[in-house]
């Protein structure tokens, strides 16, 4: 019976390993570019989808991101705290309420934007601008 022990496997071969730890320096990244504006990046989704360019219900926007309605309520009462949203029952069903950006909210969104899209282009600056488009289309694939 061998004694030796076999190379251990390096884990920056694991797709897993890689996708966590890119996720973990993009996130850290453009937290830091917007945090100047009070929110970070998971705000900034919330944003983005509120600046549609209809009103959405708490749920309709719960939705288009993927997170739960807690989630979402606690992310609103945030927002409405900043100034960002106002919230009020949609006239087709009072059981609802529609979310809509204030004018604070459409600046900071605006401003948050630019900032993001900085982050995201230094992020991306070792890669040629075809491999940058190439990697996030891979990446939409793989979310379908």
């Amino acid at each position: 019976m061998s004694t030796e022990h076999s190379a251990t496997p390096d884990p920056h071969d694991l797709l897993g390993y890689l996708l966590k730890h890119v996720n973990m320096q993009f996130t850290a990244l453009t937290d830091a570019a917007l945090k100047h504006l009070g929110i970070d990046s998971k705000d900034f989704g919330a944003l983005r989808v509120l600046a549609g360019p209809e009103p959405a219900s708490q749920l309709q926007v719960a939705q288009r991101l993927g997170i739960d309605r807690t989630t979402m309520v606690a992310i609103l009462d945030t927002f409405e705290r900043q100034g960002f949203v106002l919230r009020r029952p949609d006239p087709a069903d009072r059981r609802r309420n529609i979310v809509e950006l204030t004018e604070q909210g459409r600046q900071t969104f605006d401003a948050a934007e630019t900032a993001y899209q900085e982050a995201e282009n230094m992020f991306l600056a070792p890669l040629d601008p075809r491999a940058a488009d190439q990697l996030r289309h891979t990446l939409r694939d793989l979310l379908k």
